[in-house]
């Protein structure tokens, strides 16, 4: 990989991460449009180290809230009872499901899930699943003539059930081309929190699935085309780029729907279908091994 790859993918990487539109999707979609090599999997979960720190730095102050009250809660009963005790124990049992099919079906994830068909397809059926939960949750908030409106849950209302479900549809982001935020995102409206709490969770409940991933992948770089110095090169290019993105994508949910991001997944998937159809794109184009990642 050179280092301009590398630059690329890095920023890449960083704009894609916590937009519901998939980051390994795009990273696969970005080397086979170059005529580049597939990063591969390992590439992908190691530069999200980046920007899975860019989500530390933002949410600083709720994660340290968070991480106070867990440990203190272990000694403490009464503090229990704590929102952000809870939360860290929500946490956990949100990145179970993740954690165990993501061992499970690592070879499959390396291999078949990349190719460019089944990448269209999850961009496609994703991106329909989103737009249909957005407009629930606009619904909600809006209601209607014979529908009065309804009020969405917030974290402060989310239950073990609920944090389990979140875990769930993480995981379907192991399949590049679904999307982690926008897997998670989904099944937040779907369970009737707002858009804001949706999202939140989903940046709180990818650190530990994401740093883990990454940490777990970190002997497969150097092994194939994929070397050191631009991996780093591009976490550390991810993470600057991410940090800017969550603060307007923040912002951007609070008083927009997803609708832009629906078009845009479908629109991809369809050019990518022609594509591959007419020739234009193999559907294992630049294929590469890699090992584990979501996004």
């Amino acid at each position: 990989m050179s280092w301009f790859e590398s630059f690329i993918l890095g920023l890449v990487q960083g704009l894609t991460e916590f937009l519901p539109i998939s980051s390994s999707a795009h990273l696969r979609l970005t080397a086979a449009f170059a005529g580049w090599e597939d990063p591969g999997a390992a590439f992908t979960a190691v530069t999200q180290i980046g920007t899975e720190a860019a989500v530390i730095i933002f949410f600083r102050k709720d994660i340290a809230r968070i991480v106070s009250a867990w440990f203190r809660s272990l000694t403490d009963r009464e503090m229990r009872r704590d929102h952000d005790a809870q939360m860290g124990w929500l946490v956990i049992v949100g990145s179970i499901p993740i954690g165990v099919l993501g061992l499970t079906l690592k070879d499959q994830i390396e291999g078949p899930f990349r190719d460019l068909r089944l990448i269209a397809t999850t961009l496609i059926v994703l991106g329909v699943v989103l737009g249909i939960a957005d407009r629930l949750a606009a619904r909600d908030a809006h209601g209607g003539e014979n529908r009065p409106r309804r009020e969405r849950k917030t974290l402060e209302q989310l239950t073990v059930r609920d944090g389990l479900l979140y875990g769930c549809a993480q995981a379907l982001a192991l399949v590049p081309g679904v999307s982690r935020s926008g897997a998670t995102i989904s099944g937040g409206l779907f369970m009737g929190y707002t858009r804001e709490a949706a999202a939140r969770y989903s940046f709180l409940l990818a650190i530990p699935a994401v740093m883990a991933s990454g940490v777990f992948e970190l002997t497969e770089i150097g092994e194939g085309h994929v070397s050191w110095g631009p991996t780093v090169f591009a976490t550390l290019l991810a993470f600057f780029v991410a940090y800017a993105v969550i603060a307007w994508f923040m912002k951007f949910i609070s008083t927009r729907s997803f609708m832009p991001f629906v078009i845009y997944r479908i629109l991809l998937g369809v050019l990518l279908f022609v594509l591959v159809a007419t020739g234009v794109l193999s559907p294992n184009e630049g294929a590469s091994s890699g090992g584990v990642s979501s996004g």
